[in-house]
């Protein structure tokens, strides 16, 4: 089972569904589930929810940093229409767990190293070195 984990996890996936809901529904079977393998895939689930969240959250402040670094840039429309939408759906995605295990500062800094040095030819104006907003305000509707 596990070969089949390594060669074709979609078709790993179905068998494993199939033979944990003849269990869930007490039917006697005689293949054990993919133990290990299940359990790193529930871990992953989690990893990857988290992990989208908050490469959503980093996209929407690198659009915000850049509306605020070029205000005048024909862009800045757009920039901000894909903050309202990054925003949107990293609202979408959070758990309630994850206020925990975000570093909104870290995400910040990243986001600060991925700005352009120039937009049009033109450098930044200045922006904020620490975050200027919070996780609720970034969530908020």
């Amino acid at each position: 089972m596990a070969d089949l984990y390594e060669a074709d996890i979609l078709l790993w996936s179905e068998q494993q569904r199939d033979l944990l809901r003849r269990v869930a529904a007490g039917e006697p079977v005689n293949e054990t589930p993919d133990w290990p393998n299940i359990i790193e895939e529930i871990e992953s689930v989690g990893a990857e929810q988290l992990h989208a969240v908050e490469s959503l959250l980093l996209q929407a402040l690198l659009h915000m940093l850049k509306a605020r670094a070029w205000p005048q840039c024909r862009d800045v429309p757009h920039w901000l229409a894909e903050v309202r939408g990054f925003r949107d759906d990293a609202a979408d995605r959070f758990a309630p767990s994850m206020r925990q295990r975000i570093d909104l500062a870290r995400i910040y800094r990243r986001a600060l190293r991925r700005m352009p040095d120039t937009n049009d030819g033109q450098p930044p104006l200045p922006v904020p070195q620490d975050c200027p907003v919070t996780l609720d305000e970034l969530l908020a509707d």
